[in-house]
């Protein structure tokens, strides 16, 4: 009998893994709260061993297709000048794509071999010898010999089969926003990144032209906004950017037409195991590093390997699910270190460490420097050995 298994999440680590269980002869379902597939959202970059998976997967034309092709991101003051430069490479890594776009090209590649449910979210897990009872918020329950919670940082499967969220997340101190506004600034494949002391402005533009990419990254202790709160969040972010300053008035304006918005804290996630019975977690949902260490790749290596091992163990889920940590293990803690000290490299907290990160963008920035910085970014990328699994069909475990 083909072991079926639930994925909780439809953003870049379930269908990742849906596509590589059904390669591999499982019956894959994904669920997802939102109603359709999240569009827009920040850039994702791939480099290094992940480019290989891309290959293996066949989307990576799709990919080049619908990449930013991001040039250089410039370093300006308050008054818009220069005062560094960043090659494409060191932010967009070897190919940058929207996270949207990624979303739909996964769905594309495994709409006909996974079912899909949106609109519906998982609210009960009670697990026994033979597999796991599903309770969904508006679905009927339904049985699956596995569970994997790819659902993020704020992970609803986590929160069930492993408690509360607050045990396994630790904030780095700041805060982070994205939404897209119209391109009044005119930039044509080009970054620019503004920073007063404990707050920045990045603003991008890439394969649309008449939009611009909006991230703002500042310091914060815990903020009593409901993550769900849209208006609350664009009145947090009115607030603590009242008086930056450079271009922050008008993008902040575009905040009123906004429907779409990311805003959440810089945080990780750290579990002593990734499991629990039939149960699985994966990506951000197992250990989110946040911006900074190659989280997205990771997730979708971190997918190749948990379908494989699956199929290495004919769906036995404790030999899968423990070989599956033990060869992410090492990556995650790469990945966790690498992303630790990024908020405070994004939004400097005081005028000295502004004025140091961006002498620091400089060296960076010169040709000598780049091998070396594009090493040390595609350390996280290159973490994973990607092994050739067989690919036997799934038996039930």
């Amino acid at each position: 009998m083909t072991t079926t298994v639930l994925i909780s999440g439809a953003g870049i680590a379930g269908p990742a893994l849906a596509f590589w269980l059904r390669e591999r002869g499982f019956a894959p379902t994904v669920v997802e709260r939102a109603p359709a597939l999240r569009e827009g959202g920040s850039a994702v970059d791939f480099r290094g061993e992940q480019m290989t998976l891309l290959k293996r997967m066949g989307i990576l034309e799709d990919i080049r297709a619908k990449e930013t092709a991001m040039g250089a991101q410039f370093i300006v003051d308050t008054r818009g000048k220069k005062v560094a430069e960043m090659p494409s490479v060191f932010f967009s890594g070897e190919v940058e794509i929207e996270r949207g776009d990624l979303t739909r090209i996964l769905y594309e590649h495994t709409k006909d071999g996974a079912e899909y449910v949106f609109g519906d979210w998982i609210t009960g897990l009670d697990e026994d010898s033979d597999g796991v009872t599903v309770t969904f918020a508006n679905g009927e329950p339904r049985g699956f010999d596995l569970v994997v919670g790819a659902d993020g940082l704020h992970s609803g499967v986590r929160r069930l089969a492993f408690g509360d969220e607050g045990q396994f997340r630790t904030d780095l101190g700041f805060h982070t926003a994205g939404f897209t506004v119209p391109n009044h600034l005119g930039l044509d494949h080009l970054g620019l990144i503004c920073s007063v002391p404990g707050r920045t402005v990045m603003a991008a533009s890439g394969r649309d032209r008449e939009a611009l990419n909006v991230s703002l990254v500042f310091a914060s202790g815990p903020l009593e906004v409901d993550r769900r709160d849209v208006e609350a969040q664009k009145k947090a972010l009115a607030e603590r950017y009242a008086d930056f300053g450079w271009e922050a008035p008008a993008l902040l304006e575009g905040l009123d037409d906004v429907d779409a918005l990311y805003f959440d804290s810089l945080s990780q996630i750290h579990l002593d195991q990734w499991s629990r019975g039939r149960i699985v977690l994966l990506g951000d949902a197992a250990h989110c590093a946040g911006p900074g260490g190659s989280g997205t790749g990771l997730a979708m290596m971190g997918a190749y390997v948990l379908a494989g091992e699956l199929a290495a163990a004919h769906g036995d889920h404790e030999v899968a699910f423990a070989r599956y940590e033990e060869k992410m293990r090492g990556p995650v803690k790469v990945s966790q270190k690498q992303a630790a000290g990024i908020g405070t490299f994004l939004a400097p907290k005081t005028r000295f460490m502004v004025g140091y990160r961006n002498v620091l963008y400089r060296v960076l920035g010169s040709r000598p420097m780049t091998k070396v910085f594009t090493w040390l970014t595609s350390r996280a990328a290159n973490a994973v050995p990607l092994e050739n699994y067989d690919a036997p069909v799934a038996s039930r475990g």
